[in-house]
């Protein structure tokens, strides 16, 4: 069949012709490549601007919008825009992956500026949404009320779906980047896989991402006497995750947390679902803490991925190989090997990460980790022992999946700074772990950047009350010795 010479038997326009059809209502199908997260309308019902600027008076005052993207034979790239409306979130059209089709009736060619857009007015236009690969049963699995099936709409939704076989949908693989690459204040575009939904605070939703890379280690600006005050945070956001999602995330590579711009864009949230591949297009990342993270912009895009999607599968493929391997546990920009500056009683024994520790099915238990040391408390070295002269040092740690507290108390820190050296000793010994500069004077030395070491240790978990066992869960490092 030739789909190309048979399309105006129903009226269905080609995007090519819709562009040249300005301020008529035409009937569209489409491939979906690009998909806007939902927002409200601000106004009053009189104007409201959409992502693309384009300005519309057809609003009500609690309407919903969504832009969605598609693309046909005739215009492969960059596609169409059609933008939608709708009194309640529900009746949006919710597309589950890129390359399923759009069927979409009487909507009108709109233009702004030099862009062409198609504009669905909830009052006459109806749509219907149909699985990309399923050419057995042409059945949507949704639609809009005012839409009607016709049994001659099915020749030219497998038409399109013969056309996606022999055409690769343009997803802009060279624009792309993995959490290694990610800088502070840029925007990038991120294909990652959702791992977690949370509320963290009333109206205010985050994200959980992750593709199995590791983000890259921060320069941390705090100084080190802040930390009785203003401790460093263990996460970018005050939220403790249940310990029954902690288990859930992936134990090797960053899971990286995405607030959204404006803390009543929930709608937004509602339509981005958990355990799905996305392209994130115009993300903004940034620090908090020393900890990275990312923001979900007003004009920030979403394209949901088909777990066999060629750029999905070679992902899985690299995390794969790396939870394989023995020194894939190790932070990516710890190779080829970790700084030589301490020294474990178990060198043989294979790394694990520290969210590998944290999600150990047992209360008790030893890790062997590569590691950062971004804070400590007490910070002065004098007061590193109590007045009877015991060690107990509260040391902040990292790796790429997370940060933790662990202790230096009694013997195991007797054994890692090898004795009782001078206070003069000790200070230089915490300047090297922590990575401040070599200056004997305090004050100078917490004005420098700190950027510490990756070092190897030995962990072990244990808790302290015994009816609350995964409460007073604690790490203390053990069989460690700082060499310097």
């Amino acid at each position: 069949m030739n789909l190309n010479s048979s399309r105006d038997d129903y009226k269905f326009l080609q995007i090519v012709d819709a562009r040249a059809a300005l301020g008529q209502k035409v009937n569209l199908i489409g491939v979906v490549v690009e998909t806007g997260l939902p927002k409200k309308s601000r106004g009053t019902g009189s104007d409201l601007k959409l992502p693309s600027g384009a300005v519309h008076s057809i609003a009500g005052p609690k309407d919903v919008f969504c832009s969605i993207r598609i693309i046909d034979e005739s215009y492969p790239s960059p596609g169409i825009a059609v933008n939608f409306f709708a009194e309640t979130m529900d009746k949006l059209p919710e597309v589950l992956t890129v390359g399923d089709i759009l069927q979409i009736s009487q909507v009108v060619m709109k233009t702004h500026g030099p862009d062409i857009y198609a504009l669905f007015n909830k009052k006459f236009s109806s749509f219907a949404i149909f699985d990309g690969k399923n050419d057995s049963n042409i059945l949507p699995y949704q639609c809009s009320s005012k839409y009607h099936a016709r049994e001659q709409d099915k020749k030219f939704i497998l038409g399109l779906m013969k056309w996606l076989v022999d055409h690769k949908i343009d997803t802009d693989l060279t624009d792309l980047h993995s959490l290694k690459e990610i800088r502070e204040g840029e925007r990038f575009n991120l294909i990652c896989k959702i791992v977690h939904v949370c509320e963290v605070e009333k109206n205010k939703w985050m994200l959980l991402v992750w593709d199995g890379m590791d983000t890259p280690p921060v320069t941390i600006k705090t100084k080190l006497e802040e930390e009785m005050e203003n401790p460093l945070p263990l996460q970018p956001v005050a939220f403790t995750l249940q310990r029954d999602i902690l288990c859930t995330l992936p134990p090797l590579g960053t899971v990286l947390w995405v607030a959204v711009d404006r803390c009543d864009e929930k709608l937004g949230f509602n339509f981005l679902k958990s355990n799905r591949w996305v392209k994130l297009i115009n993300i903004r990342c940034e620090l908090h803490a020393a900890l990275w993270r990312a923001v979900l912009m007003p004009f920030t895009k979403v394209c949901y991925l088909s777990d066999e999607d060629d750029i999905v599968l070679q992902r899985m493929r690299q995390y794969d190989e790396r939870r394989k391997s023995k020194l894939g546990w190790m932070p990516s920009s710890s190779f080829p090997w970790p700084s030589d500056i301490t020294e474990t009683d178990y060198p043989n024994v294979p790394f694990v990460s520290l969210m590998r520790a944290l999600a150990n099915p047992k209360v008790i238990g030893k890790f062997h980790c590569v590691v950062r040391v971004v804070a400590a408390f007490p910070w002065l070295a004098e007061h590193f022992r109590s007045p009877s002269g015991v060690y107990r040092i509260r040391l902040t740690l990292e790796d790429p999946t997370t940060r933790i507290h662990a202790y230096l108390y009694k013997e195991d820190a007797e054994k890692f700074f090898d004795g009782y050296p001078s206070v003069y000793t000790l200070t230089k010994k915490r300047n090297l772990l922590l990575g401040t500069s070599e200056g004997d004077d305090d004050s100078e030395m917490n004005d420098h950047f700190r950027n510490p070491p990756w070092i190897r240790c030995c962990l072990m978990s244990y808790h302290i009350d015994d009816n609350d066992v995964w409460g007073s869960r604690n790490f203390r490092i053990f069989a460690t010795t700082l060499k310097a």
